[in-house]
């Protein structure tokens, strides 16, 4: 019985070396930046949804053509930064989910190879076992008990008698 490998690409050391070393360099490079919010400060600031970014953008818009009309009290180097580094995190954010997904994915496809694999070999074990073939018998037994025993009738009829 031939097995259909869903994924048959493995990463090869030097793949996983420098996908690791690429992490890293991000991670150290954006570390000094990282601010840890607890949960009440998460309720606090929130998440600027969609109908307020367009309202950002229309005070950067108005500030841009005509910022003799913006607010004086404003830093608005720093506005425009934060925008900056709000776009730019963005960005970064949607690149690292798409990322996250394909290795997700990847993975799925890796285990599910893997299941199928493990499956087969306990059934060529139960098949040896059968035919009483030395060593297999402990396999299957130790394989075995990953796997649900359902009771069936006459088990449960005999375990509800009483003695």
């Amino acid at each position: 019985m031939a097995l259909k490998n869903l994924s048959p690409a493995h990463y090869t050391p030097t793949e996983r070396s420098s996908a690791l070393l690429g992490l890293t360099a991000v991670e150290t490079a954006l570390a000094a930046k990282f601010k840890s919010l607890s949960t009440e400060d998460r309720i606090k600031y929130g998440s600027v949804h969609e109908q307020n970014k367009l309202f950002i953008n229309k005070v950067k818009d108005l500030r841009n053509s005509q910022p003799a009309l913006s607010c004086s009290d404003i830093d608005w180097t720093e506005f425009l930064n934060d925008l900056d580094s709000r776009e730019f995190l963005q960005n970064f954010i949607m690149r690292l989910e798409t990322l996250a997904q394909n290795l997700k994915n990847n993975k799925i496809l890796h285990d599910y190879d893997n299941f199928r694999a493990a499956l087969v070999d306990y059934d060529y074990s139960k098949f040896k076992a059968n035919s009483n073939i030395s060593g297999y018998e402990s396999k299957v037994n130790e394989l075995g008990q990953f796997f649900g025993r359902t009771v069936t009738q006459k088990e449960k009829k005999e375990n509800d008698t009483p003695t």
